[in-house]
């Protein structure tokens, strides 16, 4: 009998493989890093076929670790960095060039270009998004125009788009042999080109893009069968049945499934996400509607996202880049070293700004320095950075759905950083709620997969392996609060407007 799903958590960081018991506790686990590629200044590339090799290892890591093999498993389910973008050769199954990752800001050209005519929000109301370098549709689009013979080859039916989710399964159900060439509703909705009501490409945006409409996969919903593996993915025979988007696999996991349920990710970049239900809200506050899931052929449930391009990574950047640290987790050492930012405050808009304010235009500052700052600052001040951007979303989400939430449901790498969630709860002045699981992410791609074939019988199984593992209440003082965050957004706006045509 099988007793276990497997997820793979295919990250902008690394591939994981984690399998699950039906108490959605972890059994096993493989995890590997893959190469960040930074060809020029605001290019991000990932190599797909270095990404394919980890997963495949990753997969073979988790079910040794555990004592299993693939006949152990009732399901696979996938989640993935989801606006990051594949091109490949239907033929071959070889990609034509590098996976150009979500925080790529090398297709702003093409964004002021599209923008020319009808603004940043020109399709926003059909696709629930704004002109961005950020999604899908403008690196496909950078592909085809820069790539020799892409474009020829794209309009002779000869290659193929995907999200990493659609790279991984097209290659586990058999790749070049009958691969399957499928995604979710909600990495489609992450393109650009995914009409939001009827859930299907829209061919008056591909067109605009130009874009072939046969470049892209089937959608489907986030639970049900899209094939089975083979043998070159590690589990042959074992029905891939879950797709989810990183973000709202993390939401699924966290059980988030009643309008205004929230949590929030604190990963790469940090991304909250509201659910709405079965209604469309369309943000006037700089969010991004989106799909939560679709389970089958129920109606699909929609959400309000406030994405943060750079959280997790600006602790990356301290370590690979400045060097102040040697391992991620000394950030909160060094950070405790001081009492307070010592007056300094860091905004790390490395891919211009996301959410709320959607600037293409803005880059990284460091502000209010004094030969009083040490290193122990600039540590404390990164952290605090992640806080104060979730709480500008946090404050956009609840202005959008009318609703103040209640507390915040938290997950992700950074949530181990006790300093980091007490000061985020803090400066959102509400309870920090952290999970038993706080994997998330992988967990919402499993139970997706678990319920398409019955391992789960509903969410009602998903919401009962949910529980408290800690809770941070607020202690900040009100006016302290206030005089913080009126620093932070003065330094927000230094970052506005440094990118000229003659900025690299």
């Amino acid at each position: 009998m099988a007793d276990y799903v497997l997820a793979i958590d295919q990250g902008t960081t690394s591939s994981r493989a984690i399998v699950f018991d039906k108490s959605g506790s972890i059994h096993s686990t493989g995890q590997k890093e893959h190469e960040q590629i930074f060809p020029r200044a605001g290019w991000v590339e990932h190599d797909p076929e270095e990404i394919w090799t980890n997963v495949r290892e990753v997969v073979a890591l988790a079910l040794s670790r555990g004592n299993l093999t693939h006949r152990d498993l009732a399901a696979v389910g996938i989640t993935n960095q989801r606006e990051t973008a594949v091109v490949w050769d239907r033929t071959t199954g070889k990609p034509v060039y590098n996976a150009i990752v979500w925080q790529d800001t090398r297709t702003q050209k093409i964004v002021d270009e599209l923008a020319a005519d009808g603004g940043t929000d020109r399709f926003k109301q059909k696709v629930g998004l704004p002109l961005a370098t950020y999604f899908s549709g403008t690196k496909i689009k950078w592909i085809l125009d820069n790539v020799d013979g892409a474009r020829a080859k794209a309009e002779a039916g000869n290659l193929m788009f995907g999200t990493t989710d659609c790279w991984v399964l097209w290659n586990m159900t058999g790749g070049t042999d009958g691969g399957v060439h499928v995604t979710d509703v909600t990495n489609a909705s992450r393109t650009m080109f995914m009409d939001l009501e009827s859930l299907s490409w829209d061919q008056d945006i591909l067109d605009v893009f130009g874009v072939p409409a046969s470049m892209l996969p089937e959608i489907r919903s986030s639970s049900e069968v899209y094939g089975e593996g083979r043998t070159g993915g590690m589990v042959p025979g074992v029905p891939i049945a879950g797709i989810l988007g990183d973000q709202q696999a993390a939401t699924f996991g966290q059980a988030a499934f009643e309008k205004g349920g929230a949590k929030n990710t604190y990963g790469t970049g940090n991304f909250l996400i509201v659910n709405t239900g079965e209604e469309i809200v369309r943000s006037t506050n700089g969010l991004l509607t989106t799909v939560c899931y679709k389970l089958g052929d129920a109606k699909p449930v929609y959400a309000l996202e406030g994405s943060i391009a750079v959280t997790g990574s600006l602790v990356q950047w301290l370590r690979d880049q400045l060097g102040i640290i040697s391992s991620a987790p000394e950030v909160e050492k060094l950070a405790a070293t001081v009492e307070d930012n010592g007056g300094v405050y860091f905004v790390p808009a490395f891919s211009g700004l996301f959410a709320p304010y959607w600037r293409g235009d803005a880059r990284g500052a460091i502000v209010g320095l004094t030969r009083y700052v040490t290193r122990g600052h600039l540590a404390r001040a990164a952290l605090e950075a992640t806080a104060f951007q979730s709480r500008e979303v946090l404050d956009a989400a609840n202005a959008d759905a009318g609703v103040d939430l209640e507390d915040l449901r938290v997950d992700g790498g950074m949530v181990a950083n006790d300093a980091l969630m007490q000061f985020q709860a803090d400066i959102l002045g509400i309870p920090v709620v952290r999970p038993k699981v706080t994997e998330t992410t992988a967990l919402g791609a499993a139970y997706a997969a678990g319920l398409a074939v019955g391992f789960w019988q509903s969410t009602d199984d998903v919401t009962a392996n949910w529980a408290e593992d800690k809770r941070w209440e607020p202690q900040m003082d009100a006016a302290e609060r206030d005089r913080q965050l009126r620093l932070w957004k003065k330094a927000v706006t230094r970052t506005f407007d440094w990118v000229d045509d003659d900025v690299r």
